[in-house]
């Protein structure tokens, strides 16, 4: 048994459980604001932070390679770069709101979409157990091939028509463009339906388009002043899976240097298409600068009052009743209560009527009345000024100093009585 006024845990324990907690929550503050709460790569989908074969993380680290600025945007503010977007839309993309992207950079910069095409799934339970442990995450089985339907729904003319074909015999299509040439690594071919308002940049071997540029109607503001936009129909010819072959890398290289105008221009990938957008909020702005600054400022304040109260002398003292038992004290708290509320005003009546009370007991009087009061003092006390007047002076005082003076007057009588 701990002695009263003791603590059963140790200084240092207490200090000890008080930092832990601190820390666990500012470090969950933190990670809450920077929006990273769990894996935010998305393993799986075709999009530039995805390992996947689908995926295009392949391509982000041979453009670095290469000397280009790349950047995976988290924030649509990166649909107003001026440099080279890369938009990777998932197979349920809403074709409003591609077109309304792809309309909104028209007078900003150059852009790229690459079109889904791989249902994938895990690997997970579905390898011997000697093979598990070498599956990495990330990595993902191609399951089918698909053409997406909305890309037909775009406003023009971005709109195409595609379509899917799959070679017999586990044949893989050739491909070429840009002066190179190759073949595609899986035998399911998806390409654009010739259209007069696009130009084929890589076709296959039957001459169907797999990547095009977007001219637009001849004559047109768009075909004369528009920045370019390039639909890769193909996604194998970029996506990690496609990059395998240096063949295929090589044009990959050569699409975004086409797209980009030069080979010093920034790329941005965008990611919100595939759910991986993270929004600003007070968190997030919290522990960015400017406002980084005032943030450590508060945590160091919060530090030292924590510090201080740990350092405190002697133990906690137990608060005494704010109303202690009996009536001296019950009578001293009202009067500290009426003192800090400043209403002396109001016991000038009951006190000249209290007063009236014990001065008749004195004086022998049935009726407490002023006038009978008055009546007998000046049988007593003839040279002494009469009650009633003490009282209305009282009754009628409004300063502290003049009710303290007009009470003490009006008790001189009792003391003269019992003299």
């Amino acid at each position: 048994m701990s002695q009263p006024g003791t603590s059963p845990f140790s200084p240092r324990a207490v200090l000890a459980i008080v930092l832990t907690g601190a820390l666990s929550f500012l470090a969950l503050v933190y990670f809450i604001g920077a929006g990273d709460t769990g894996n935010r790569n998305g393993a799986g989908g075709a999009h530039a932070a995805s390992k996947g074969l689908n995926g295009y993380a392949g391509l982000v680290h041979l453009l670095e390679a290469q000397g280009y600025a790349v950047t995976q945007s988290r924030s649509p503010a990166a649909f107003e770069t001026y440099d080279l977007l890369v938009l990777t839309p998932p197979m349920n993309a809403d074709a409003e709101e591609i077109g309304q992207i792809l309309d909104q950079r028209r007078d900003l910069g150059p852009t790229i979409v690459i079109l889904p095409k791989w249902g994938v799934t895990g690997f997970r339970g579905r390898l011997r157990e000697q093979l598990e442990g070498k599956i990495r995450d990330g990595w993902v089985r191609l399951v089918f091939s698909s053409a997406p339907e909305w890309v037909g729904d775009l406003p023009a003319p971005f709109a195409v028509e595609l379509k899917e074909e799959q070679l017999d015999g586990g044949k893989r299509a050739g491909w070429s463009g840009f002066d190179l040439t190759g073949s595609l690594p899986a035998s399911a071919v998806i390409y654009a339906q010739p259209s007069k308002l696009h130009e084929a940049w890589v076709a296959d071997d039957a001459g169907h388009s797999l990547a095009h540029l977007v001219l637009g109607e001849q004559d047109s503001d768009y075909y004369a002043e528009a920045q370019w936009v390039v639909f890769v129909t193909e996604p194998d010819l970029m996506n990690n899976y496609g990059l395998a072959d240096p063949r295929r890398a090589a044009l990959a290289l050569a699409l975004v240097r086409e797209a980009g105008y030069d080979d010093d221009m920034s790329v941005t990938f965008d990611l919100t298409l595939n759910g991986l957008g993270s929004a600003q909020n007070l968190l997030t702005l919290a522990f960015r600068p400017p406002f980084l600054a005032a943030t450590l400022c508060l945590i160091m304040a919060l530090f030292v009052v924590g510090w201080r109260a740990f350092q405190r002398f002697g133990p906690a003292r137990a608060e005494a009743r704010a109303d202690a038992f009996g009536k001296s004290r019950l009578v001293t708290s009202g009067a500290r209560l009426v003192l800090r509320a400043r209403r002396l005003r109001l016991l000038t009546a009951p006190y000249a009527d209290l007063t009236a009370r014990r001065l008749a007991r004195r004086l022998g009087l049935a009726h407490a009345t002023p006038e009978a009061i008055d009546v007998a003092l000046k049988r007593t006390l003839p040279e002494e000024e009469p009650f009633s007047s003490r009282a209305e002076a009282l009754r009628h005082a409004r300063k502290p100093s003049e009710i303290l003076g007009a009470a003490e007057h009006l008790h001189e009588l009792e003391r003269k009585l019992t003299r």
